[in-house]
């Protein structure tokens, strides 16, 4: 190959990735466009106010948790299957769990079901730190190789049963899981620092279920109430 070939190789080279950063470019800005739109019509008007969440919600790319050929149905206010019997929750779901936990900057929490990270990651953009467990072994891995790449260096993902916590990072600000469980929990409660809370979804498989917001006094008793019916996959493990 002589120079002049080598020049219009070069050439042909750099035109491509030109065109493939400008797609790139024109997509990302379309994803944003529709986040934008998801904030406004799908979470605001729905009731959800706090700022700091609203912001979160903003910010996080919501179409790099979800397959490949789900990415244009990323911004849909509706649950996806992430695979293994799971789903990512809908964005409305999302935000007004993150808005009733009341957490903050500097606050470090635990997620029980980290699923493909989602939950975790608009947490992370205001917590301190953001521990989550994950039964499902295939999807710690994605979850963690997912948050890593996007720069969520504070949420750290577990492997394990979520349903006895992560007594080694304990007690939390807040605790929000994103299964349904039977119960709740009461490692999950003992774990809860005194004027915190968790948001959990309570009631039988497959069915709908009652969205439960715990909050443990500074004196160490537990309230809880009923928010909203929600439908979840259930919680799994050894209970």
């Amino acid at each position: 190959m002589n120079r002049y070939d080598v020049r219009r190789l070069f050439s042909v080279v750099s035109a491509v990735c030109v065109l493939s950063s400008s797609a790139f470019g024109a997509e990302e800005d379309q994803f944003a466009r529709q986040r934008e739109q998801m904030v406004k019509e799908t979470i605001e008007l729905r009731g959800v106010k706090d700022p700091v969440t609203l912001k979160a919600m903003r910010n996080v790319p919501r179409h790099e948790f979800v397959d490949e050929q789900l990415k244009r149905m990323a911004y849909a206010d509706r649950p996806l299957p992430i695979g293994y019997g799971q789903t990512i929750s809908q964005p409305y779901i999302v935000a007004a769990m993150t808005e009733m936990l009341q957490v903050k900057e500097g606050d470090v929490v635990l997620e029980i079901g980290a699923g493909s990270g989602y939950q975790a990651a608009v947490l992370a953009e205001f917590v301190d730190h953001v521990y989550t467990i994950e039964i499902v072994p295939e999807l710690a891995e994605i979850s963690t190789e997912r948050l890593k790449r996007l720069g969520y260096d504070n949420a750290t993902v577990k492997e394990g049963d979520g349903y006895f916590g992560w007594e080694e990072h304990a007690p939390f600000d807040g605790i929000i899981v994103t299964a349904a469980a039977t119960h709740i929990p009461p490692p999950l409660i003992e774990q809860l620092k005194p004027g915190a809370r968790m948001v959990i979804p309570v009631g039988p498989p497959m069915q709908v279920q009652n969205l439960m917001l715990v909050e443990k006094q500074e004196d160490g008793t537990i309230t809880q109430r009923s928010v909203m019916p929600v439908r979840f996959v259930p919680l799994t493990g050894e209970r």
